[in-house]
């Protein structure tokens, strides 16, 4: 995209950033299942994972193409990136669960959480806290 202001480009760029703090705050929350998560910190974690995870793929096959290295050290890395976001996933999906009124224990079923996921935060405060858009 180009822009016939320069300080265009630079609002966009910074948009961009502030959309990263989604998934940087997730990960500051590395195992905190108590509490609340708006859909947006849920989708924007989800987002910047599936983006990292394919460019962590693409830049290790590469890498493994242009120095000979075998498969196993871009399924190393891969599954190392798998591991450090496990935790931080699953608390976000119980955060998320929160944030509508129901029990973390609904991520345990894929169909039903996915269209749970998508749907709005309970208005006001509810028994896992008060509401995150409030705050």
């Amino acid at each position: 995209m180009t822009h016939a202001n320069p300080a265009h480009a630079k609002t966009d760029v910074i948009k961009g950033v502030n959309q990263m703090n989604w998934y940087v705050e997730v990960m500051r929350k590395y195992a905190v299942f108590q509490g609340r998560a708006r859909r947006k910190e849920y989708w924007m974690f989800f987002l910047f994972n599936i983006l990292i995870a394919f460019g962590l793929g693409f830049a290790m096959a590469f890498l493994s193409a242009m120095l000979g290295f075998g498969q196993s050290v871009a399924n190393a890395t891969s599954t190392l990136y798998s591991l450090a976001v496990l935790i931080p996933g699953i608390a976000v999906g119980i955060r998320r669960m929160h944030d509508i009124g129901r029990s973390g224990w609904w991520i345990l079923f894929p169909i039903v959480n996915l269209v749970m996921f998508c749907l709005n935060s309970q208005d006001g405060e509810n028994e896992y806290g008060p509401n995150p858009k409030g705050v």
